[in-house]
Formats: C-alpha cells, structure tokens, sequence
C-alpha cells in the first residue's frame, strides 16, 4: 500500500473532525491558549500604556535631577541630540496671606516652571471654585501663582485674590486641579504653589541654604534619550558630577506598583491553573483517541503501510489541528482581552496602545506544545499496532508512554508556563504543585483502591456497594487515573474558589476602607496634647501618633560609609540623605518581627525593616550609627520588621523600641481617618498652622478602585479555567466509557437489571468523586497557603472545612460529569455491544 503521510494523515484529519473524536482536545487546547492569550494581549497592551503614561508622570521621556543647577554640558549634549528640555525648580517656602486677610502661614512646595512645561502631559487647571478645570499647555504668566485649593482653604484666600510669597505679592489666578508630574515625597505632599520663571529672583526666596531641587525634562526620539541617558549615567558613575540622578520610567506610578504587581499575579495564576487543567485534559482525550483507532492502524499494517508512515500521518494531523486550535484560541483570547480592558478601564489616562506580535507567537507556541507534550506520546504508539490484532483483540493494547518522549514534552511545557508566569517564584510554586499532585494523588488513589478491596465485605455489604467494589478493583490503572485527573480538575477549582475569597479577602484588607487618608507632619512636640485632643474631639478615635527624627547613618559596625562604598544607585541615595526614624516602647501593630525580638525599653536597640537591612547589607547583631542634630547615636539590631507599605499607616525604616530619646530635636506625625464633618481639615490648619496635612483620599480610593477592578477581571478570567477543570472532569469520567460499556454488557446479559447497574455507576462515580475532592482540598489548601506566604505575602489560616466541603463537591460534579458522559451507556442495547466487542 502506497500512500503519503500527508494524504493519510489529511483524510483522518477530515475524517475525525466529522466524527467529532477531536472535539475534546480542540476544546481543550482552545481554552489553554484562549486564557494564556488573553492575559497576555491584555498585559501587553497594559504595559505600553502604563510606559506612556510614565513618561507623562514624569513630565518627559526623561527628567535629570539634581540639587544644584543644571551643569552647561548637559543642556548642550541634549541640544546636540535633537532633544526637547525644559527646566523647572521646586523647592519648600513660606505662603502669607494678607494682613488685611488674617495674614495666616502654611509651608508651600513651591514650583517655578519655564515655557514648554511640561513636555509630557498637560495641567488641569479651573478658573472657578468646586470646578473639574480644564487641559492646558500655558503657565503662570509673570505675577500670577497657580495653586491647590487646599492652600486657598488654610488661608483663606479667595481665588483672585493676593498671595504672597517671599517679597512680592502675586495674583492667584488659577486652581490646579491635576498636575501629571507631581511626583511623591513629603515635601510635594505640602500644597502646590505655581509661579513663570521670570518672577522667582524679586522673591528673594533662593537662598545658599534652601533645599532646591533642579529639574531638566527631556523629551525626543526614544533612541536620543537613551543615548542622552547613558551619558549622564557615565558621567555619574565617573563621578564628574554630584548629587545628580536620571529618573526612571517605571518610578512614574509608586502608590500603585504593588497593586498592579498582584493584579498581574493574580492573572498570571489563572491563566497557569486553565493551561495546567487542559495539559490533563488533552492526555484524556488523546489517550482515549490512540484507544479507539488502534483497529484501524493494525488494518492498515495488514495492508503493508509501514510504521513510519502511519506515525508520520498521525503527527501530521495532530499539528494541524493543534494549529487550528491554537488559531482559534488567539482569537477568542484576543477578543476576550477586550473584556479585560473594560473591566479594568482607568488603569491608563487614555486609549491602550496597540498589541504587539508576541501574544500571538507565544499563544501559538504553548497550544502546540500542549498538544504534542501531552496528546501525541500515546497516539504515537498507534505506529506499533501488530498486523495480529485484526484477529485477536487481545494483542497491541496501549501502554504507558515513554518517560523519555513525555519528560521532553513536559519539560518544553513548564518551561514556556514558567515564561508565561512573568514570576519565577509563582510559576514555580504553580507548575511544581501540580505535578508533586499529580504523584501524590496517584500513589493516594492507589492505596485507597487496595484498601477498598480489603474493606467492602462481599457477603454483608449491598449488592450494589459490592458490583462497584469489584468494578474499581478490577481495573486499578483506570481508577488511579481517574481518581488522579479528578483530584487534579478539583484541585485548580477549590484553589480558584480560595483564591476568589480569603485570598482576595485579605488583599483588600492590606488597603481597607477605613485606611487612614489624612497624613499630619510637624507637630510640634508642646502641641501633642491638644493636638491628639482635637482630634478626638473630631470623632476621630484611632490613629497613628509617632515621633518623627531626621538622622544621617553615617557608620555600620563602627566603619564610616558614604554613597562611593555602594554600587547601587538606590542605596547610595539612602546613605546620601537623611532617614526619618522614630521611637516607641509599644511594637506597631502594623509591623510584624521576622528576625530577632522587639524588646520594649531596650537600651542600645534598634529595630530595621527587613528591606532596608538587605539593601544596606546589614542583618541581626549589626550596629548601626545615626547622626541627629550633630549626635551620634551607635545602636545594635536587635529586630528586623516587615511592613507592609501598602496598608496607609505611618512606617518608618528604622526605629528604637523606647519611649524617650532625650535631647533629639523631634516633630511628631499622625496618621488617621478624617471625619465627614465639612471644613474639619481648615479648623485643623487654623488651630495648628505649623503642620502640614496631606489628604490621601484621592490615592486611596485610586487603589480601592484598581482592586475592585482587578477583582472583576480574575472573576472574568476565572470562567475559562473552570471550563477547563470541567473538560477534565467530563475526559476523566468518559476515559473508561467503552470499558463500562462491556461490563455493563455482560451484568445484563446474565440478568442485571438496569436499575441495578444505575446505582453501581453512581456509586462508583460518588465514591472517585469524594476520594478526588477531598485529595485535591487538601493540597489546594497546601497550594493556596504557599501562594499567600510566598507570593501574595499576606497571613492565611486554612478552614478546616475546606476538605469536607471539597469532598462533597467532588462527588456532586462527579456524578454530574458522569451523567452527561455515560448516560448512553446503559442504553446500549447488550446484543450491539457484545458484537463490537468480538470484532
């Protein structure tokens, strides 16, 4: 018999996808690639704006800060590159109202800007009170100041009126509503005053003393900017310049980082659990397909085809439907993405940038993977049918696949589930977890099935109790399979259900609602006692009350250090600026001791937070050596903490577990909810005018928003890998169809009745299902605890009635699957069965 491997393997292709034999591993293959895709179009497309709305964070492509003026060599390398600069000065000061007006104070970070500001972005500006304002690409004009309304509100200026700052007096003009490239940092939490360029030398307010920060925005071909930046960064390391530094792109969203991150890994887990579900599905399937062609390829051995050609034919057709299905995949992935960009729709400023090519490359990778990992090892050996089995039935069976062949598929398949993870630590955990699973569910099915067989007692126990026994006895490969592929469908569900609720519980609980939105800094140590009393009298009853204490390390175990002794960039900024410390005898409840022990009144003691040790490279028994004021104070680490930057509340990097530093000049900071009483935050203001208040409602709101919207976006994706837990429940429970079908057969030739076999079938089913239910809850529960410490970083205590609840179901889709899987088979009539049997 003559024929082509592409002929064979194209009639068997038309042929099965007419039969519908090839419609669980398309299905299977469809949703894998659907839920990896739409993660990825979705991230991709998320990435480039979140990057383009860096840029207008910024202010720019890229922004030079420095603490002295901008050195002549750099405004002449970016001229020289084509780029477009621009230069603005912010700095701390002083804002008077009138004396006709009250003449009231408040500390203003105070910003001077130069036409072209800002290159990126543009300011939101109102001309009336209690206004959205407009988009603007103008500036002050000379005599005019722009400001936040909170500076009018503390004091009580109109708009329109006079302000004055330094020695002269401007006219506020305009509210700014939005500023894009605010940035962060205790001196921008202070309200914004906006002055042109031209008015800054009649204030008189540049001082050698004053804290100045120099900015110079540039924007350009994303070639000249890199090449812009890797001058300054030469030049910085060269040491040719001092107190400069380039600010990066993914520094432009801080109080959002971390969310984002987890809504990333959130998504990314999914979409792992989907692709690691229909991995299982597609070996069902595939091994339920080598079973049913196996008396067609020993035909065509009689028929002289040679082995080759028949596995030749056979590959062929598994790559192009795995072709069609990961086709078909992109493009249900690519328009579900769409749904992810409504759900999530406020993440970006404006319209998502188009995606890129790579979804589409990696969808198509991982759908064929998927296939010839997991579907192609059994059907290969279809190849090596005996031309005998034509006439005995008995010969030519499958049999396990070769650990070689399906230890290269699985290992192909990890690695691109590790890629697709975009973190090291969750792919791991994910696709380690199910296969250390995967063996224990099988060797726990294993024993269940032998100790079964020693339990159920043939002559008390019910006829039908004692058919299933025998039936789940009789085959044991079968049950461990199906025990395994059920315990491994359930686990990905049960994980997904923990995952929707404590897990997600405990996210929002990082950033509750009552999180405190007010941040007060620089109150004075005599007005504690009627500060902490206003408060109360406010209705405000919890808050964070903390010393506040600028000091300088300027020693670790007694060697002196300065920024040339570190290479990173992030942590010579930390040795080259002040750190804010505080005391108190009392361990905040926000901080948790990971290392060491928090001692109250300790003498010598100091406690660090455990991100701020590593990148100083300091741990327990160190010393560390601050200089207050001109003090220098040698302590020990005696506790490292964890703090969670995320939950709103008053953290520090360092702080001494006392309740008195005696002779260290000292402000105090509180942190709190403020009430709903209208004008509380002006009252506050008038009665302190020294501190400076930052309202954090806007951010905080921001983050609870993104999380109610992430939250949307996993319940979304959630749908496809429950479609894929129940593809692998419905292949788990057909696997064994034409099996049940004979034995069923041969009961009711000798009499069975159908009833009978009805409660045999749900026994058994009831039985796989609570045994597969309660494995996979367990280590579901393993899983999601090593996901929460590990990944998500949050506290989780397992339910003890994960397991119970788990089990039953178990039995419940297990039953269900079965129904709509084996309803035929008792309908068979027994004659037709029996005859098939014998062909």
């Amino acid at each position: 018999m003559k024929i082509s491997f592409v002929a064979l393997g194209w009639r068997s292709l038309t042929r099965d996808l007419r039969a519908g034999e090839l419609r669980l591993l398309m299905v299977a293959v469809t949703l894998a690639v659907a839920a990896l895709t739409a993660v990825g179009f979705f991230a991709d497309r998320l990435k480039g704006g979140l990057q383009r709305d860096a840029r207008q964070l910024m202010g720019g492509d890229a922004v030079v800060v420095s603490d002295n003026p901008i050195p002549a060599a750099f405004l002449q390398r970016a001229g020289a590159l084509g780029l477009q600069q621009t230069q603005h000065l912010s700095f701390p000061t002083m804002a008077r109202a009138p004396d006709a007006q009250g003449g009231a104070i408040k500390l203003v970070a105070l910003k001077v800007v130069a036409p072209g500001y800002p290159l990126r972005g543009r300011l939101r500006v109102s001309a009336l009170p209690d206004s959205k304002g407009d988009l603007t690409s103008d500036i002050p004009q000379p005599g005019e100041v722009w400001v936040d309304a909170a500076l009018l509100d503390a004091l009580v200026v109109p708009l329109g009126g006079e302000l004055l700052l330094g020695d002269s007096a401007f006219k506020v003009s305009r509210i700014i509503v939005n500023e894009p490239d605010r940035g962060a940092g205790f001196m921008n939490f202070s309200p914004r005053a906006m002055i042109n360029q031209a008015d800054v030398q009649a204030t008189g307010l540049i001082q050698p003393a004053s804290r100045l920060s120099y900015r110079l925005a540039l924007a350009g071909d994303d070639r000249a900017v890199k090449s812009f930046v890797d001058w300054v960064q030469a030049q910085v390391e060269a040491k040719t310049v001092r107190g400069l530094r380039v600010e990066a792109l993914e520094g432009g969203r801080p109080e959002l980082s971390i969310t984002l991150d987890r809504a990333e890994r959130f998504l990314n887990l999914v979409a792992l659990l989907a692709a690691l579900l229909s991995a299982v599905a597609v070996a069902l399937a595939a091994r339920s397909f080598a079973s049913s062609h196996l008396d067609d390829c020993a035909m065509l051995r009689v028929l002289g085809l040679r082995q080759r050609t028949i596995a030749a034919a056979y590959t062929f057709e598994f790559v192009l439907i795995g072709l069609l299905a990961s086709m078909l995949g992109v493009l249900l992935g690519f328009a579900v993405h769409y749904g992810f960009v409504a759900l999530l729709a406020g993440l970006v400023q404006s319209a998502l940038p188009a995606a890129g090519i790579w979804p589409v490359l990696f969808g198509m990778g991982i759908g064929l993977t998927l296939l010839l990992a997991f579907g192609l090892p059994p059907v290969l050996q279809l190849a090596q049918v005996p031309p005998l089995r034509v006439i005995r039935r008995d010969v030519g069976g499958l049999k396990p696949a070769s650990l070689m062949v399906l230890g290269v598929g699985v290992a192909g398949f990890a690695a691109l589930l590790l890629a697709a993870s975009s973190d090291l630590k969750l792919g791991l955990i994910a696709v380690g977890g199910f296969a250390w699973a995967t063996l224990l569910f099988a060797a726990l099915s294993w024993l269940a099935v032998k100790l079964l067989r020693a339990v159920v007692n043939d002559s008390t126990a019910p006829t039908a109790v004692v058919l299933a026994t025998r039936q789940i006895a009789a085959r044991p490969a079968f049950a461990v399979v199906q025990v395994s592929s059920l315990a491994v469908g359930l686990l990905a569900l049960v994980l997904l259900v923990l995952l929707r609720t404590d897990l997600i519980s405990s996210w929002r609980a990082a950033s509750p609602p009552g999180a405190p939105n007010r941040f007060v800094i620089n109150v004075m140590p005599e007005q504690g006692t009627d500060f902490t009393q206003a408060l109360k009298s406010a209705g405000v009853a919890r808050f964070d009350w903390f010393p506040m204490i600028r000091g300088r390390l300027v020693a670790i175990n007694g060697r002196n250090v300065s920024p040339d002794d570190y290479l990173d960039e992030r942590t010579r900024r930390l040795v080259d600026r002040e750190f804010n410390l505080s005391h108190s005898a009392t361990q905040p409840e926000q901080n948790v001791v990971v290392a060491g022990r928090w001692q109250p009144e300790e003498a010598g003691a100091i406690s660090v937070e455990e991100g701020i040790a590593k990148t100083l490279g300091v741990t327990l028994g160190d010393s560390l050596t601050f200089d207050v004021g001109g003090l220098q104070t040698e302590s020990k680490i005696t506790s490292l903490r964890k703090v969670d930057w995320a939950s709103m509340r008053a953290n520090f990097f360092v702080m001494y577990p006392v309740d008195q530093l005696e002779g260290v000049p000292a402000t105090y900071m509180s942190a709190f909810k403020a009430p709903d009483t209208k004008g509380f935050d002006a009252a506050l203001v008038r009665q302190f005018p020294n501190i400076t208040s930052v309202d954090m409602t806007a951010t905080i709101a921001q983050i609870q928003r993104v999380l109610d919207q992430v939250i949307g976006a996993v319940e979304f994706l959630f749908a496809f890998t429950l479609a894929a837990g129940l593809v692998v429940l419905f292949a788990a429970v057909s696997a064994t169809r034409e099996e049940r079908a004979r034995e069923f057969a041969i009961l009711r030739a000798v009499g069975a009745r159908a009833s009978l076999l009805r409660q045999v079938q749900r026994i058994e089913l009831a039985g796989v299902g609570l045994l597969a239910g309660f494995l996979a809850s367990i280590v579901a529960s393993a899983v999601g605890w090593a996901l929460a410490r590990y990944v998500f970083e949050f506290d989780w205590v397992v339910s003890w009635w994960v397991p119970l609840l788990g089990a039953l179901t178990g039995a419940v889709l297990a039953l269900a699957a079965g129904w709509w899987g084996l309803r035929e088979v008792l309908n068979r009539p027994v004659v037709q069965t029996l005859r098939n049997a014998a062909q």
